[in-house]
């Protein structure tokens, strides 16, 4: 599942696409990815409404239009496309946006698991899905005195903590698994088990490898591409995700998986204790 710096990305490249294009219609062919409303007022709602602005909320794109805005998440495997109207339509498109100028914006999603809302501009941080997220880790007020307030007493294994997007949102379980190993901090460790100086290490690796991550379009593990097709580059600087039985860049010790709350998780057990 794409993450924030994947997110980011997409929402980067849409900014340069889409931002001032007028929909002229919108065609909806797999109802379940418009969660609200329903597909026809959906789709008679953007009618001669404008591509404004392209934002996120986590995991979540946020498009600002005239006086709408749409809420998309891209789940497993959604992914967003410019194309011209004449070109060929690719399996598994299940909305298009129509515009004006003989383009069309397309959302594929092979494993349909994506979804979109739509709700009235400025109402969106209030209503479902974004109105229970946390705070944004690359925001200039997620400080580590905020981030020590959050975690603070938290019984919970830091895993799972840090994948509950009710206290930041965006990580998931790459950017988790290269946070703790670069904070050196075993995924099973309860949040109220780490010392200060645990925290600080951690916090900073959340902001820095999330920033890095960003800055090199994020990771394309599986089927990840930006808005353009294009892939993200930060699978070359992980350090531990998905590098099983790979010796570990810092002590040699082959890393390991195992299961932390339901989520494959990549350690190295002489670095992580």
């Amino acid at each position: 599942m794409p993450e924030l710096p994947e997110v980011e990305t997409v929402r980067r490249t849409l900014q340069q696409l889409i931002v001032g294009k007028r929909i002229e219609r919108v065609t909806v062919r797999l109802a379940r990815i418009i969660q609200y409303p329903e597909p026809e007022p959906f789709c008679h709602a953007l009618v001669g409404q404008t591509f404004r602005e392209v934002g996120r909320r986590g995991k979540f794109l946020r498009f600002h239009l005239d006086n709408l805005a749409l809420i998309s998440h891209l789940r497993m495997e959604g992914r967003y496309g410019l194309y011209a109207s004449t070109e060929e339509m690719e399996a598994h498109t299940h909305v298009i946006f129509h515009f004006d100028d003989n383009t069309e914006l397309r959302y594929k999603d092979v494993r349909q698991f994506g979804t979109m809302h739509l709700y009235p501009l400025g109402s969106e941080l209030d209503r479902p899905p974004l109105i229970k997220l946390g705070i944004e880790p690359l925001d200039p007020n997620f400080s580590f005195a905020v981030f020590q307030r959050l975690i603070m007493n938290r019984s919970t294994k830091i895993k799972p903590w840090l994948l509950n997007q009710e206290y930041i949102v965006g990580i998931g379980n790459i950017y988790v698994d290269e946070s703790l190993f670069r904070a050196r901090i075993h995924p099973e460790r309860t949040a109220d088990s780490l010392s200060r100086i645990e925290l600080r290490r951690l916090y900073r690796a959340i902001v820095d490898i999330l920033s890095q991550a960003v800055e090199a379009g994020g990771s394309s593990i599986k089927s990840y591409v930006n808005g353009q097709g294009e892939m993200g580059m930060f699978q070359q600087q992980l350090l531990i995700y998905g590098r099983k039985q790979e010796p570990c860049v810092k002590c040699g010790y082959p890393i390991e998986k195992m299961v932390v709350a339901g989520r494959g998780t990549h350690y190295c057990a002489r670095c992580q204790k």
